[in-house]
């Protein structure tokens, strides 16, 4: 398994203050499990609480939503808690069964995390269909852009305006 934040490719914290959304990067002293993830980002303004977004090895990301003492989470791949602490841990605070090696790549946690910010289950399910061929700053762009923030977002992972 790749220790602790080998590989990340990028953290970042959302949140909205008043209409405008803030973008803010995650040290990665925090991106070793869901629990230190949620707790930092629990630091962040916001009335809607605050969206974690990670890339990992340009292989699978994962989606943190915190508001108050709620954490929701979506794994774009399960595979990857074989490979990944943060996976793991995604994994385990989900509840789900140890991964076996003949489980295929699909995404695990709550579609409608973001539901209330504008992209519900249905836009995320078919989202996660496209992952196939999609890099995670990619997926992650797309869903940037439909809560509002898409330009904030690929100017902090370095992706050309689409």
């Amino acid at each position: 398994m790749s220790d602790r934040t080998d590989g990340i490719d990028f953290a970042l914290a959302a949140y909205r203050e008043g209409d405008a959304w803030q973008l803010q990067e995650l040290v990665h002293d925090v991106l070793v499990d869901v629990d230190s993830l949620a707790h930092a980002l629990r630091r962040f303004p916001g009335d809607g609480g605050a969206v974690g977004l990670i890339g990992v090895d340009e292989d699978f990301f994962l989606i943190v939503r915190v508001a108050g003492t709620t954490t929701r989470l979506l794994l774009s791949d399960v595979t990857a808690a074989d490979e990944w602490e943060l996976a793991a841990s995604a994994v385990e605070s989900l509840g789900l069964p140890a991964f076996e090696e003949d489980d295929e790549q699909v995404p695990a946690g709550d579609l409608d995390l973001l539901a209330d910010l504008g992209m519900n289950a249905t836009e995320m399910g078919e989202l996660l269909d496209e992952e196939v061929d999609l890099y995670p700053d990619e997926v992650l762009s797309d869903v940037a852009r439909a809560l509002g923030f898409g330009e904030l977002f690929d100017e902090a992972v370095g992706l050309a305006s689409a």
